[in-house]
């Protein structure tokens, strides 16, 4: 409110209070009494000030529009500061309803179904495309709880489990041909809502089941014809008959052969990762002891060329597939033996970290630019494909590495900059951690 508007209010409310005085003191001169002259002078103010407070309490309960003309004085100046607040709020108003009207015409518009929980997992909000994936219709299934709409032993569990990192694959009951992924995500005040995203993957699914499929028959195919071709390639290259121009070609096919090989195996190896999401049998895996194994084969792999070290927490076991880890763990260290340069450190941690058991393997190896990061867990992925086929790589490592921490609940990190090294780590979760003492003790019973 400006300075100058306040003090010409304020003139006008002295003014105005100076045709009372004047008659006051006209009415003393006369010998008036005194509380009779008071009451006089007092009247016009307080009328007019009951007035425009009476007025001002009507139009703010009826929800009136203060408009022009506004009153002298300061009434005049409140009843024009609520004026340009009205309007404020009108304006308000309309950005928020403009806001709304777009928000739903956009979640009306997304082919997903839009899902909105409340802190109970009751059905508060749902866009159409919720009642063609999800059989929930908004508002008839208001209020409803989301399990008893979408019914699936997997939710269930999900939503009871809090962890919403991963989403879940169902097919709803009302329509089997399709497949949905559903994501949930926390929201509002504290986090007690929930915001249920489902997707239809029924193509990309299929198409995934087919690639499987023919990934995992064409391996098996494959493999009969590459271990004949294989042992008469060693009969040829060992018989004293071959002559010595024959070897060298010989030896280049076993090697290829050999190579071919292995990509059939950790490609298989992937298909049957790819069928459950996790592993069929679980036990107690004594992982210091593997990663002593490991290592020994790591030094037999780098005869003297690396330097490797191990840090084992000897107590510290884990519940899992011992084949899975075991390969897990043995691919990211043959990995740093062979694409790192003679004279690197290699150091194998195995440790109890706050967010979970961790399995760690760092080199100070030429790193690895940022751009091949994201992508470093492909299928056939190599960021020097020539220096990879050298070193004997398959492409198919990482991808075996992050299957299998998927089936066991747990995360890759990789970290690296060009000229440091690298760091790849495996975190698994605390509940999956077990100790050496326990177990020893659970086994004596």
């Amino acid at each position: 409110m400006p300075a100058n508007s306040i003090g010409r209010a304020i003139a006008f409310e002295l003014s105005f209070l100076l045709l009372p005085i004047a008659g006051g003191v006209l009415l003393a001169t006369l010998g008036v009494k005194l509380v009779w002259i008071l009451a006089l002078m007092l009247a016009p103010a307080l009328a007019r000030n009951l007035y425009y407070l009476t007025r001002l309490a009507l139009l703010i309960r009826r929800q009136h529009r203060l408009a022009p003309p506004f009153p002298r004085g300061l009434w005049g100046e409140v009843y024009r500061s609520i004026a340009r607040y009205q309007q404020r709020g009108r304006k308000s108003r309309k950005r928020q309803i403009r806001f709304t009207r777009r928000f739903r015409e956009a979640a009306n518009a997304v082919p997903d179904a839009l899902v909105i929980l409340d802190k109970h997992h009751r059905v508060e909000w749902a866009n159409p495309a919720a009642a063609k994936l999800m059989n929930l219709r908004w508002s008839e299934d208001d209020g409803r709880l989301f399990t008893d709409i979408l019914t699936n032993p997997g939710l269930d569990a999900l939503i009871d489990a809090g962890d919403y990192t991963r989403p879940l694959e169902v097919a709803p009951e009302h329509n089997r041909a399709i497949i949905l992924s559903l994501r949930i995500t926390p929201f509002g005040e504290r986090k007690r809502q929930r915001l249920v995203v489902g997707r239809d993957i029924t193509k990309i699914y299929h198409l995934n089941m087919i690639r499987r499929d023919f990934v995992a028959n064409a391996s098996h195919e494959l493999r009969t014809p590459l271990t004949v071709i294989s042992g008469f390639l060693e009969s040829l290259q060992d018989a004293p008959g071959t002559p010595v121009a024959h070897r060298r070609p010989l030896t280049l096919m076993r090697n290829q052969t050999d190579r071919m090989c292995s990509i059939i195996e950790d490609l298989l190896t992937l298909s049957r990762l790819e069928m459950h999401d996790s592993p069929e049998e679980q036990e107690s895996v004594d992982i210091p002891d593997e990663i002593h194994l490991i290592v020994q084969e790591a030094q037999a792999l780098s005869n003297g060329r690396h330097r490797i070290r191990a840090r084992v927490d000897e107590d510290l076991l884990l519940i899992g597939s011992e084949p899975e880890l075991r390969s897990a763990f043995s691919n990211l260290v043959f990995n740093a033996v062979k694409h790192t340069p003679e004279g690197s450190h290699i150091e194998i941690t195995w440790h109890d970290a706050e967010s979970g058991p961790r399995f760690t393997v760092e080199d100070n190896g030429p790193g690895i630019a940022p751009e091949h990061l994201p992508r470093l867990t492909e299928r056939f992925y190599r960021v020097d494909r020539a220096r990879s086929r050298e070193s004997g790589g398959t492409g198919l490592g990482l991808a075996i590495v992050k299957h299998v921490l998927n089936r066991h609940e747990a995360r890759l990190t990789i970290s690296s900059e060009l000229g440091h090294g690298s760091i790849f780590s495996c975190t698994f979760p605390q509940h999956s951690a077990l100790v050496r003492r326990e177990v020893d003790i659970s086994a004596t019973g």
